[in-house]
């Protein structure tokens, strides 16, 4: 690029106060030439090319503002940025739903982002925790003794969800185990949802939709310690320690992001009965995130975490697990990493990323009943996905059009070994993927057509997976949205069959049919997105629909036990099965001088099920409801800010209704229990204190679910069924939060 003495300056101001804002992030668009504002609220850019630029001004909680300039040679332009405090959530700027950034009111997909202020006022220590404050999100503990979670969009099981990281799909069925409990918050700048198929952007196993979990980058020079502890009634703790910093070049053209952080926490023995409700844990996650700017156009970025997690379950957790009548020991080793080249042209029109990723887990584990010596096991896991995007931006008519192509190998190698349950499983699975899709928008109008083809080594022929989406905006603040997608589940071992659960005394095995075929879903959605702006209060209505059919459906079907007693499932297809419902989110924003508040509420109605009638045991009667999905839930979260530097944060959750499976064991045979509602209800108070300049130190503290609702029907002794939980996994719990911010 060639260098002129054409300079820009300038000041950014908060709209209602009047007040100069620091660490305003100020861009070149379509450049990696970019500054923040200092701590007075000015900033500087030297050595712009010249013509007619536009800068934007995004900062957290802010509304993103794009200003044109004419930048010309020898001269130093000033320009004054004025911009207005608004929701996050109601105005961010997206990538998952098209691969590429977007902002959330444009897109023809609706996309839901959880910020870190949700992390923050809600006290979670990692993504499971969070997740569920989604409308069609729902998150459960499966497991009584090792804690394993599953995540359910819109009614479906975990396996039918495709997570990424940073865009990348290195979430295998191993790591979607315990995955979502072992990502920290310290690590995370923001997750975004999509609801409904995303196999035509990213492949199989985006049936239920696409979680992208983004990973923090390098903005300015800061340090943040902070410690969360928690205690409930029973004197059980979870305590989590986070460290965040950030350190940039002074031409802002190399810049590290440095996260660490550490996680214990006691078992939770609600019954008193010596047996875990929830296991204890120890979790040590720590990485980095670099980014180099080769140049105004281009930038490689690389990214490398180490994650340690120890937990058990069962009975005399501090004794070796084959001393336990029940016990379920597992120990992570995860390393992963990324790295990416992205390029762009000067006229902003064509952008190349070219992208690797990994994810390598070893794994030691114990899982058995009876004191059995013959229940550990090692695995192996190996993800890896090598891509190449392109994308051309151009004008068709009066609308603007963004033609992405791109080609994907995808590779996972699995060694699964317990010995003494003759178990020995190794699999291998290879990807080849392209997809294409072109986008045709303007400020009314959007209509995206795109198809994915794969050729996945477990299948005889290739999958094409299309994709159409489009949006339609009558007036402003008014979109319309309907979508179809279709994607498929290949027959390979999923995250169930890598969780070995303790029945009875002895442990469940699941087994593939050899005859598995694979499963193929069409989706269908329909939703009215309503934004309005009252001086100070700003309100989003939301209301989609959605409906999945899924064919040659897969079903984990009782076979009975074998010689050793172990009770045997075998994953079979049945005929079909529908999920439909109705998503409902509600979101209001007021923000006047010190005083702020923000509402968010969602409800779901759903119903799942299966064409004809399924019978999963001989001892219960066949029925089309699926197991685990209550047809209601519902989620709630309120911050108010009566004066400046104190919030109150309430937030909870409802769960309706659902129908469980019950094993054999404490119980005499196999049953399905209908279970109750459930309501959470938290409460957080946090007050911000000023040291020096923007140095803060915060302090928080609350209860989680006051009401100290949980199930009351547990299983007791070593011969409990381990998989027979619901409800919330923690009791009446209180917590204390520090956070230094330098």
């Amino acid at each position: 690029m060639a260098q002129y003495d054409a300079h820009l300056t300038g000041h950014v101001l908060d709209e209602q106060t009047g007040e100069h804002l620091a660490f305003v992030n100020v861009q070149l668009k379509g450049t990696n030439i970019g500054t923040v504002t200092d701590e007075s609220g000015h900033y500087f850019l030297k050595d712009l090319p010249i013509g007619r630029q536009t800068i934007v001004f995004s900062f957290v909680g802010y509304e993103t503002l794009e200003l044109p300039i004419l930048i010309e040679e020898d001269k130093t332009k000033e320009l004054k940025a004025v911009i207005r405090e608004v929701s996050q959530q109601l105005n961010s700027v997206v990538v998952t739903a098209n691969r590429y950034a977007t902002k959330r009111q444009e897109t023809a997909t609706i996309v839901n982002v959880l910020s870190p202020k949700l992390f923050e006022t809600t006290a979670v220590a990692c993504v499971a925790d969070a997740l569920c404050f989604q409308p069609g999100l729902r998150v459960e503990n499966t497991c009584s003794n090792c804690g394993k979670t599953e995540l359910r969009i819109n009614g479906l099981q975990g396996q039918y969800t495709q997570i990424l990281m940073d865009s990348r799909p290195v979430f295998s069925s191993m790591a979607a185990v315990y995955g979502l409990e072992q990502v920290p918050s310290a690590m995370i700048d923001r997750i975004e949802v999509v609801r409904g198929g995303g196999s035509a952007m990213y492949g199989a196993n985006a049936i239920a939709g696409v979680v992208n979990i983004i990973t923090k980058e390098p903005v300015r020079n800061f340090v943040n310690i902070s410690n969360t502890s928690h205690i409930n009634e029973d004197a059980g703790y979870d305590i989590h320690t986070d460290l965040n910093a950030s350190v940039m070049s002074e031409n802002r053209k190399i810049g590290a992001y440095l996260f660490a952080s550490h996680r214990t926490r006691s078992a939770y023995d609600r019954d008193n009965d010596g047996f875990s409700e929830l296991p204890k844990l120890r979790a040590t996650t720590a990485g980095t995130r670099l980014f180099f700017k080769t140049s105004a156009y281009s930038k490689i970025t690389a990214e490398y975490h180490h994650t340690t997690d120890y937990r058990r379950g069962g009975n005399r957790l501090d004794d070796e697990p084959h001393t336990a009548d029940i016990a379920e020991q597992l120990r992570h080793n995860i390393d992963a990493g990324s790295l990416s080249f992205d390029w762009f042209s000067e006229d902003n029109r064509h952008f190349v990323s070219a992208y690797s990723a990994i994810q390598h887990i070893g794994r030691e584990s114990y899982f058995g009943a009876g004191r059995d010596t013959a229940a550990y096991g090692r695995s192996k896991d190996l993800t890896s996905n090598t891509g190449l995007q392109y994308r051309f931006s151009y004008l068709c008519g009066r609308m603007n059009g963004d033609l992405t192509i791109g080609a994907e190998y995808n590779y996972n190698g699995l060694h699964d070994r317990m010995l003494g349950y003759q178990r020995d499983i190794t699999q291998k699975v290879h990807v080849v993927g392209v997809y294409a899709q072109n986008e045709w928008k303007n400020t009314h109008w959007s209509v995206l057509l795109g198809a994915r083809l794969e050729k996945h080594n477990l299948l005889p022929k290739p999958v094409c997976t299309p994709r159409a989406t489009f949006r339609y905006t009558p007036v402003n603040g008014l979109v319309l949205r309907a979508g179809y997608s279709s994607g498929y589940r290949a027959p390979q071992a999923y995250d169930e069959d890598l969780h070995v659960a303790a029945v009875g005394g002895n442990v469940s095995l699941i087994t593939l049919d050899p005859n598995l075929k694979p499963e193929y879903s069409h989706s269908a959605t329909l939703s009215i997105d309503w934004y309005r702006q009252f001086d100070a209060l700003e309100v989003n209505l939301t209301a989609e629909g959605f409906y999945t059919y899924l064919q040659d459906v897969f079903f984990l079907r009782e076979d009975g036990k074998d010689a050793a007693g172990n009770v045997l499932f075998t994953r079979t297809n049945a005929r079909g099965a529908w999920v439909g419902g109705l998503n409902l989110e509600g979101k209001l924003n007021y923000q006047k001088r010190d005083f702020n508040f923000q509402l968010s509420m969602g409800y779901t109605y759903q119903q799942s099920r299966y064409i004809e009638p399924l019978q999963w045991s001989a001892d219960v009667p066949a029925q089309k409801r699926m197991l685990h999905t209550p047809d209601n839930y519902a989620y709630l979260l309120f911050d108010i800010q009566p004066v400046h530097d104190f919030t109150i944060s309430i937030n909870g959750k409802a769960t309706g209704s659902m129908l469980v499976p019950h094993l054999a064991g404490f119980i005499a045979q196999d049953e399905q229990t209908e279970t109750p509602t459930f309501w959470e209800l938290g409460i957080r108070l946090a007050y911000d204190i000023h040291l020096y300049k923007h140095y803060c130190l915060e302090n928080s503290g609350g209860v989680k679910n006051i009401l100290d609702q949980y199930q009351r029907d547990i299983d007791k002794g070593e011969f409990r069924d381990a998989n027979y939980i619901y409800g919330p996994t923690m009791p009446r719990t209180y917590f204390l939060g520090l956070a230094l911010k330098l």
